[in-house]
């Protein structure tokens, strides 16, 4: 199979979607892997790595993208991506389509097969290409909102783990999965009160016993969500419909009773944000205010640590890859229950119903397009 690896456009994306060591186990199995020339050098990957691996590398954009039958990627496609795709071809990478209905619509007018990696799950119930990267969200986002914190940045000036005779900042954590319990850990980490919210008492169990009772473990209501505003310095949303539009729990009048300069981070931007007041932002500017409170909306916080990110992406993706190489995309998604859920568009349908009830679309049956 022709497989492209084209360089990330999005703003500040320095992932890539291939390891050399990638592309060394495709090639061995008989592929022809094009990497983009300097697709890999943000994450610390030159293209002559890629070129000792067996791949070719490819200059021209259009060609690259003209060639591929499977064509792997980190972010969603910008606007001259989606033009460049066709019919025939398969795209695999991050989508978060439920919050985007112009790529919504514009992947059904390509007419491509696109593969998200967020609504492929487990065994467990999980998703094991979106734990990956909410892994380093989460563990980044109180090191963003701790930044944001400071007065220079339009935060109230408070140290998260205080000093000797000055009490410690306070977190609270919006969902208790896997963005949430690494946002918790690393507030933990620092010397921080933190509280984790969460409408599953068995997960709140988890974190208790995990954490010998370390942060506070509350069940989400709407008093609840109140108090942590009226108390937090900083509130990290980390809520996760799987493919659907993320749910708003902070309204813009909840802001009024916020302490001046404390802070929000929501890491469910990617799917719409949690927050009322939240829209996507860039590493090149990545905070606003509204009502004295700052916000952080990064929509891909893993960008900025590029080499973590790709190996940790990359050790999760390369097993579908791989299926998805050797066999065809009808094959790899019927041979696995698990892998079929992460089908969202065919040849101008929508196959994941969570994206087509968010925009009035008909789904389809992925099924029956796999059997």
């Amino acid at each position: 199979m022709k497989i492209a690896v084209p360089k990330e456009i999005k703003n500040h994306e320095y992932r890539v979607a291939l390891t050399p060591s990638g592309a060394r186990e495709l090639v061995a199995r008989g592929h022809s892997v094009a990497v983009q020339s300097g697709a890999g050098e943000g994450a610390g990957f030159p293209d002559a790595s890629y070129e000792a691996a067996g791949a070719s590398l490819e200059a021209k954009v259009d060609t690259l993208w003209r060639d591929a039958e499977l064509i792997l990627k980190v972010k969603e496609p910008q606007a001259e991506e989606v033009a460049r795709l066709a019919a025939g071809q398969t795209l695999f990478t991050y989508l978060h389509l439920a919050a985007e209905e112009m790529l919504t619509r514009g992947l059904m007018a390509s007419g491509a097969t696109c593969i998200a990696y967020e609504t492929i799950t487990d065994r467990q119930g999980g998703l094991p290409l979106l734990a990956p990267m909410s892994t380093v969200a989460g563990r980044m986002a109180v090191q963003a909102g701790a930044h944001c914190l400071e007065k220079a940045q339009g935060g109230a000036g408070v140290l998260l783990p205080g000093v000797p005779g000055v009490a410690p900042g306070k977190v609270a954590v919006i969902g208790g999965g896997v963005v949430g319990e690494n946002a918790a850990r690393m507030a933990l980490g620092l010397g921080a009160e933190v509280t984790v919210l969460d409408k599953s008492i068995e997960r709140l169990e988890v974190l208790d016993d995990r954490y010998q009772g370390r942060m506070k473990t509350v069940f989400s209501t709407a008093d609840a969500l109140d108090q942590v505003v009226r108390e937090s310095d900083l509130i990290v949303g980390a809520v996760l419909i799987p493919g659907a539009a993320a749910p708003k729990l902070i309204t813009r009048a909840m802001l009024a009773d916020m302490k001046p300069g404390s802070v929000l981070v929501d890491v469910a931007i990617d799917q719409g944000g949690c927050f009322e007041t939240s829209r996507a932002t860039t590493h090149a500017d990545p905070t606003y205010i509204v009502d004295g409170i700052v916000h952080y909306c990064v929509a891909n916080m893993p960008g900025a640590v590029a080499q973590t990110s790709t190996l940790a992406l990359t050790n999760a993706t390369m097993p579908f890859v791989i299926a998805l190489a050797d066999k065809g995309w009808q094959q790899a998604l019927a041979n696995d229950a698990h892998f079929l859920p992460g089908l969202n568009v065919h040849d101008g349908q929508v196959t994941y119903r969570a994206v087509a009830e968010a925009f009035g679309l008909e789904s389809v049956d992925p099924t029956r397009l796999v059997s």
